[in-house]
């Protein structure tokens, strides 16, 4: 039975406030961002930079910098659909066990298909032992290490594959890249500080060890699982079955033995019936107007399969033909454009619908302060979507 129907304001208020993008509920640092919003986006290196400049008042660079690397409190590890996240401490675990582990199996028998089809070695998993084990110890010696630096101490890893043979999508990859993902997958390695700025993404790896000493904690999947829905239902809730099953990436039947361990309530949204924890029925009233700039891929923009109530029917050009999101204009709750810079770094924004003059004011605000946060620094998101090629022009 429906006990509550949640309307689109309510949503989008609660949008607002538990994802810390109104002024009055700020998150305190980047590692309570990624905490409540059960990590920050971090395909595009870029990301968690910005995400966190949305939300975290008077934030640095160089914070967030210290959040990743010098002083690390979050890790970017393998999560939710074979993505990239940035993740406090206590997430690591249940993304390891809940999202990247079972990836690990059959990316082994993947591999091992192509060294031994490729006459590499006629004994697949023996020869990955041997290889991952000497690529973790030379990880270990340097601290962290390049791909390119332990191709030179691990001379197995300069092989390359073939796949594809035949086909007009096939091509090579270096060995290399496919060691370090499994190592990955296993939760043996992490991604550490890139080379270059905080706008690169070739990563030097590091051992996960030398950065939760012990390695990752034993869960049970189910368990991992369960959490993970927990949280997302209490940060981006309600949800419909399908916004899980696509924001997880999990088995249907997965997602079904994760959400019947949870006391959980059928409300009702506009499309129809969604989930949300039993007790967090509490109304949420709408905040003051508030402006956001997000980036590429943010975590919010990409936190539902069904986005109608917060993308409307003016988001053409706005993602790419794969569906990532490009970096958007928000206000109070819905999005309304999209931004880039110009070859000077300057922010441009173009919005997709009259919002009134206090809302172009206050979103020309949020422009202002992030071109003075960039200092001239260009960002070019890895999926740049048609509008921000326009504006960056």
């Amino acid at each position: 039975m429906v006990l509550k129907r949640i309307g689109v304001e309510e949503r989008r208020a609660r949008l607002a406030v538990r994802h810390h993008l109104h002024p009055d509920n700020q998150a305190d640092s980047p590692v309570q961002a990624a905490q409540d919003q059960v990590g920050l986006h971090t395909s595009d290196p870029a990301t968690p930079f910005l995400s966190s400049w949305a939300r975290v008042e008077h934030l640095t660079i160089a914070d967030v910098e210290e959040c990743l690397y010098s002083n690390p409190s979050l890790f970017r590890i393998l999560g939710m659909r074979r993505t990239l996240f940035a993740v406090s401490r206590d997430l690591v675990p249940l993304l390891h066990h809940g999202c990247a582990l079972p990836l690990a199996a059959p990316e082994q028998r993947r591999l091992v298909g192509y060294l031994e089809a490729e006459g590499i070695t006629d004994d697949g998993n023996r020869w990955l032992e041997e290889v991952g084990n000497s690529t973790l110890e030379a990880i270990v010696r340097r601290g962290e290490a390049l791909a390119t630096e332990l191709r030179e101490d691990v001379p197995e890893l300069k092989e390359t594959l073939t796949f594809g043979r035949g086909k007009k999508w096939g091509g090579k990859v270096g060995v290399s890249t496919r060691v370090l993902f499994l190592l990955a997958t296993q939760g043996r390695i992490l991604r550490g500080r890139p080379r270059g700025t905080w706008r690169s993404g070739q990563y030097r790896w590091a051992a996960m060890e030398s950065r939760l000493p012990g390695g990752i904690p034993n869960i049970e999947p189910i368990s991992a699982r369960t959490a993970i829905a927990e949280r997302w239902l209490r940060a981006y809730g309600p949800g419909t079955e399908a916004d899980l099953r696509w924001w997880t990436g999990w088995t249907l039947r997965n997602l079904r033995a994760a959400l019947a361990a949870l006391d959980l309530v059928e409300v009702e949204v506009d499309t129809g019936p969604a989930w949300l924890m039993a007790d967090d029925l509490d109304p949420v009233p709408s905040p003051a107007p508030w402006a956001a700039l997000l980036p590429g891929l943010d975590s919010t923009v990409m936190g539902w399969r069904e986005r109608h109530w917060y993308l409307g029917d003016r988001w053409d050009g706005l993602f790419d033909r794969n569906g990532n999101a490009g970096p958007t204009v928000w206000w109070c709750g819905r999005v309304v454009g999209g931004w880039g810079q110009t070859p000077d770094g300057s922010v441009a924004y173009r919005l997709t619908e009259d919002v009134g003059s206090d809302a172009e004011l206050a979103i020309a605000e949020r422009a202002e302060v992030l071109e003075t946060w960039l200092s001239g620094v260009r960002v070019t998101p890895r999926f740049a979507n048609p509008m921000y090629r326009e504006l960056s022009r």
